[in-house]
């Protein structure tokens, strides 16, 4: 399952992401978006998990949490809308 992270800080880092969403289960890969003009953050990011129940644990657990002074924003990602 593809994941949503939105409200980020920062300062924040993909090994961060993972480190919380480890505590949850098995995590593939974590993407954190940044701007390509000057590489820093944009403040969300994409985790995917394999098992659905671990990612639905994951974002029960995650969603509202504060980190880094920001609360997070953890939700199943939607399909890409052109």
């Amino acid at each position: 399952m593809r994941i949503f992270i939105g409200n980020v800080a920062f300062a924040m880092t993909e090994d961060e992401i993972s480190h919380l969403f480890t505590a949850y289960g098995v995590v593939r890969h974590v993407r954190l978006i940044t701007d390509r003009a000057t590489s820093h953050s944009r403040g969300f990011a994409f985790v995917d998990m394999p098992n659905e129940s671990e990612a639905q644990a994951a974002i029960a657990g995650l969603n509202g949490i504060s980190r880094a002074g920001r609360t997070l924003i953890v939700n199943e990602a939607r399909p890409w809308e052109e």
